[in-house]
Formats: structure tokens, C-alpha cells, sequence
């Protein structure tokens, strides 16, 4: 071209994807895990096992930075990941960073630190991500339509604000809205007065996996509508004051990025009330304090809930979102109970579901007991390191076990966990360690000096 000639690649980086002729996107995946490594590696200077970056810092820097990175573009490449060679590097990745954010020593298993950390093996993360992109863009198909943001086309001009400040005592019209959702069912109520007389109550059925904010703002549709129904003149009998005690749909109505579908129905309906000539203001009200309006459309709202005919089935994305987690919950609770490893860990954490059930302070001391793996004297003993696996109490091995329930060492420590043996019957099982006891747990596992325990071995 031009005189020059063209250089024929092998591939290309387009958008920050690396494209090879091929379109296997192994070139893509090297090239983002190598740049992942880099920066684990950097961490790794202020991320020791007992000093540093603690597991909170870590884990942030995963999920802001490192896991993005990983899943971007995740729809274009995710085939490849069905390639044992390319799954392999993404998990090497993943096992680098949550070592350090588990606190944990290299020899503990994958499986074992994603259960440990509560954070998602990286294959099945990619496919939650591309299930819900596809959702998002139509590609994969739902029993229902969901509630996705209205499409671009359909705003309203940000020129036609909406009233949401201070409204009219004195306006003849008072309408009061609620959501309602519980075991009944999810409902929406709708108290309209005029002047200081009740002319109407409405009420209206929402699908089951609505959620409240949706029957909150539904709620305030059918009063617009109820409104488009009635004829009005140039007086100040045209002034409307809506109340709800919602108020993230207050706020989500004035926010001009807020673009969800019953969101702009309202933006759209008042503004064509506007134009005929209804002033329309939207008030918030405190719930449950006796203003009768409020207290009314609440009443209606819950009867709406137990009526048979749905209005609005469109579930919210946080919904699918949430059922998208628990599959991928599912999946991973499939691979821990296939796999063999992490026997010790599985004592403690049976199920995904236990684990992602409790918040945990990951510490080394932690790690090493709900691991098996770390300053003992039998995992020592294993790799070489300690002439002999017997603990310097005299009474056996040094296992985790022999640790937590018969180790004379550890008396002192053990007092913690008095109020667990006050409780349960003693030994109790591990996990109900980790489930019902954790704050003694904890407490005990944390204040053990393992280098005073293998002293026997020095």
C-alpha cells in the first residue's frame, strides 16, 4: 500500500481483545494472565503470610482490579476456556492471589482456598458473568421478560424535569402509594383523595420474584394513570401531591442516569400530565406513623398481594442475578463434594453454602487450622521439614484435631472455648466450629504460638 508492503501477523489487539488467525484466543488469555502475574507478584513484596496487606485489602484488590481483568470481554473468548490448557492458566492466576489473601501456604489446593476465601472458582465466574450478559442482551432467552433499563429512544428529555421538592399542602389532590412484598406475594396499593374525601382505593398484584422498589414505583404508574382518566381546567383544582415512602424510587426518579422501565413510565406519564395542564408533585412520607393516606394504600398494598391476576411480571435484574448465583453455587457445591482434596477443610466448610453463610477474618493461624496445612508438626513432618509429627504436649501427633480438642498446650488458650463445651456436648463437630461458634473459634485458633508448639522439633 502506498509502496510499502503489508505485514502479515499472526494476530491483532483490537479493543483489548488479542484476536489470532484462528479465533482460539489462546494469544488473549497469555497475554491477560501474564499481565495478572505481574501484578500478583508485585503484591507479593507487602503480602507475607504473617505481615502486610490483610486478606480485606487483597481481596478488594481481586475484585476491583485482577478479576476484571480476567473477565474482560468475557462473551467473545469463553469457548476457550473449555480448553484444559487456557482453564489452567486462569486458575494459576486465581490460586496466586487467593494464597496470599487466605494467608495460606502453596501447598493447599485450589479447590481448598476457593472455599476458604468464599470466592468463586474462576471457570465457573466466567460463565455466571457470560449467563448474564447473554440475559442482558437477549442471546439467552427467560420464562419472562425482564426488567432491563429503558432503550435510549424512550427518555425523556432531560429539559422535563419532574417536581420531587417540596409540594402543596393545599394541592385538592391526595394521592398516597405503597409496595408491599412478604410470603403473600408482592402488591402495590393506591389511596386517591380529593379535597379531604376518599373518592377511590386501588390495589394490584405483582409477579412473585418482583421486588419491592418495582411495586413501590408500579404503585405510582396506576395513580398517573387513574389521573389520564380524569378531565381538568386551568384552576388550582389541577394540583396533585403523590406521597410515597419509598425513598430510593423519590431518588431514582430525579436521578437522570436512572433509567429503569417503570422509572421513565413515570417520567413519560407525568410529563404528558404536565402538558395537560395537572401539576404534578411527588412528596416522600415517613411509613408507620399514622398518616392515614400512607397507612390505607400499605393496607391495600397487602391485599393486592393475595389477589389472583398479575399486572407486572417482569422480574428486576437483581432477581436474575441472584438466580444466576445460586446455579453457580450449585456447581461449585458439585465440584467440592467430587473432589478429593481439601479433606480437612471439607470438616469445616461442607458445603459452599456454609461458608458463604459467615463473614471470616482470615488470619494465618485461621488458615492453617481449617487447612491442616502450616506450622504443624504432622504437615512438617510430611514435607521433611520436623523430625517427628508428635506434638511437644507428649500425647500424640500434632494434627489439627489433636489441636483443637486434646493438646495440654493449649489449655489457656483454650478457654475460649468454654462456652462452646457449655453448649454442645464435647468434641463437637468441626463445622459446627466454623457455623454456630465462630467468634470463640477464632478467638482461640488465633491466640495458639505455633512455633511454640513444634518447639519439640527444633
Amino acid at each position: 500500500m502506498n509502496g510499502e508492503r503489508l505485514e502479515q501477523v499472526e494476530n491483532i489487539e483490537y479493543l483489548g481483545i488479542t484476536i489470532d488467525t484462528r479465533f482460539t484466543f489462546n494469544d488473549h488469555i497469555n497475554k491477560v494472565s501474564d499481565k495478572c502475574i505481574k501484578l500478583i507478584n508485585a503484591l507479593s513484596k507487602s503480602a507475607r503470610i504473617g505481615w502486610g496487606l490483610k486478606h480485606q485489602a487483597l481481596e478488594i484488590i481481586y475484585k476491583g482490579a485482577i478479576l476484571p481483568t480476567l473477565m474482560y470481554a468475557a462473551p467473545v473468548w469463553i469457548q476457550s476456556l473449555e480448553k484444559k490448557c487456557n482453564r489452567d492458566k486462569y486458575v494459576r492466576v486465581q490460586r496466586l492471589i487467593l494464597t496470599r489473601i487466605a494467608k495460606a501456604y502453596r501447598t493447599i489446593s485450589h479447590e481448598a482456598l476457593c472455599i476458604i476465601t468464599g470466592i468463586t472458582p474462576i471457570d465457573i465466574k466466567a460463565r455466571e458473568v457470560v449467563a448474564l450478559y447473554n440475559i442482558k442482551t437477549g442471546k439467552r432467552t427467560t420464562d419472562r421478560q425482564i426488567d432491563l433499563p429503558e432503550k435510549p429512544m424512550n427518555w425523556l428529555h432531560p429539559a422535563e424535569s419532574l417536581g420531587t421538592g417540596d409540594s402543596n399542602e393545599n394541592a385538592l389532590w391526595q394521592i398516597y402509594t405503597d409496595g408491599s412484598k412478604s410470603t403473600d406475594g408482592v402488591g402495590a396499593g393506591i389511596a386517591i383523595y380529593r379535597g379531604n374525601q376518599l373518592i377511590n382505593q386501588l390495589k394490584f398484584k405483582l409477579h412473585d420474584e418482583c421486588s419491592n422498589n418495582q411495586a413501590e414505583q408500579l404503585a405510582i404508574t396506576k395513580a398517573l394513570e387513574f389521573l389520564e382518566t380524569k378531565e381538568t381546567d386551568n384552576t388550582e383544582h389541577n394540583n396533585v401531591t403523590l406521597h410515597t415512602d419509598s425513598r430510593i424510587t423519590i431518588d431514582s426518579i430525579a436521578d437522570s442516569n436512572n433509567h429503569n422501565q417503570l422509572i421513565e413510565r413515570i417520567r413519560r406519564k407525568t410529563a404528558i400530565l404536565n402538558t395537560k395542564n395537572w401539576k404534578i408533585q411527588f412528596k416522600w412520607v415517613k411509613a408507620h406513623v399514622g398518616i392515614q393516606g400512607n397507612e390505607l394504600a400499605d393496607k391495600l398494598a397487602k391485599e393486592g398481594a393475595k389477589t389472583s391476576q398479575i399486572c407486572y411480571d417482569r422480574p428486576p435484574i437483581t432477581t436474575i442475578k441472584y438466580q444466576l448465583r445460586r446455579e453457580t453455587e450449585n456447581e461449585w457445591q458439585q465440584r467440592w463434594e467430587d473432589t478429593s482434596k481439601g479433606t480437612i477443610t471439607k470438616e469445616f466448610f461442607p458445603t459452599v453454602g456454609s461458608r458463604l453463610a459467615i463473614r471470616i477474618n482470615l488470619t494465618p493461624n485461621l488458615t492453617t487450622i481449617v487447612t491442616g496445612h502450616g506450622n504443624i508438626n504432622s504437615y512438617l513432618h510430611r514435607l521433611k521439614i520436623a523430625s517427628s509429627p508428635e506434638c511437644s504436649c507428649g500425647r500424640g501427633p500434632q494434627t489439627v484435631e489433636h489441636i483443637i480438642f486434646e493438646c495440654s498446650e493449649v489449655k489457656s488458650e483454650g478457654e475460649s472455648l468454654n462456652s462452646v463445651q457449655k453448649i454442645e456436648s464435647w468434641p463437637v463437630h468441626k463445622s459446627a466450629l466454623t457455623k454456630k461458634f465462630l467468634k470463640p473459634f477464632s478467638k482461640f485458633v488465633n491466640s495458639i504460638d505455633f512455633e511454640q508448639l513444634k518447639k519439640i522439633n527444633n
